[in-house]
């Protein structure tokens, strides 16, 4: 998982798609709208439009197949059970519960997989009080850190023979190791204040390279924008799902 993430902050910032130079606020726009027309599309044939527009997105910003695989089939787990409590012995009805997540995962996806961290954090900090934004500023990095110690910790227990007994002592040492990876998360985030205190925190972090640098790139996503407007709104009197 750890190397999923890496992978996709990588590609964030060394990308050179049409999409990897856009501006965060337009692609981020983009994104809301294509989830908004998601969840309000009436029918299948506004369902199909916007599929194949966010398939078309990944594909022409060269993301790998593996991680376009993985954005498609890893909603459908949870949509799978939503779905099968919901069956009302329909199949009509419940298609549509499966693919509204395969469109907001792969947009998702295309979101954080052309957009540097930094970035898509800024315009989102905005809107946000300000102790929120910057948590999900540092949480995100923090996050690379903590699956590599959970990663490092499950193959210390596996080689000492940890997972294996009991349940009832396979239990406890996971809670322990639980425990662990809590006091780390505490300590190194303690250690990051006390080092941006040092360093002349002023109470704001400014994730703001180029969020609002308007681009030629971003014609582009704003064509995408109003493709989706136009969608919703040809496919409007379509059946309902």
């Amino acid at each position: 998982m750890i190397n999923t993430f890496a992978q996709v902050d990588y590609l964030a910032s060394a990308g050179g798609s049409v999409w990897h130079r856009a501006s965060a606020l337009t692609k981020l726009a983009a994104a809301v709208a294509v989830i908004g027309g998601a969840l309000f599309a009436n029918g299948w044939p506004a369902l199909a439009a916007l599929l194949v527009t966010v398939i078309v997105l990944v594909l022409t910003a060269r993301l790998p197949l593996r991680l376009i695989l993985a954005a498609i089939t890893a909603p459908l787990l949870f949509a799978f059970v939503f779905a099968a409590a919901a069956w009302d012995g329909q199949a009509a009805h419940a298609a549509p519960r499966l693919v509204r997540p395969v469109i907001a995962g792969v947009v998702a996806l295309w979101l954080v997989g052309t957009t540097p961290y930094p970035d898509l954090f800024a315009p989102i900090s905005r809107v946000l009080p300000r102790a929120v934004g910057d948590s999900l500023f540092l949480t995100y990095r923090a996050v690379f850190s903590l699956l590599g110690r959970v990663e490092r910790l499950w193959k210390a227990l596996f080689l000492r023979g940890a997972l294996q007994g009991p349940v009832r002592r396979r239990a406890g040492m996971m809670g322990e190791a639980v425990g662990t990876v809590v006091l780390y998360g505490f300590e190194r985030s303690h250690r990051l204040y006390q080092v941006m205190h040092l360093r002349g925190h002023s109470g704001r972090i400014c994730g703001c390279r180029h969020w609002l640098d308007l681009r030629r790139e971003d014609a582009w996503v704003i064509g995408v924008l109003l493709w989706v407007v136009v969608a919703a709104i040809v496919f409007h009197g379509a059946p309902r799902s």
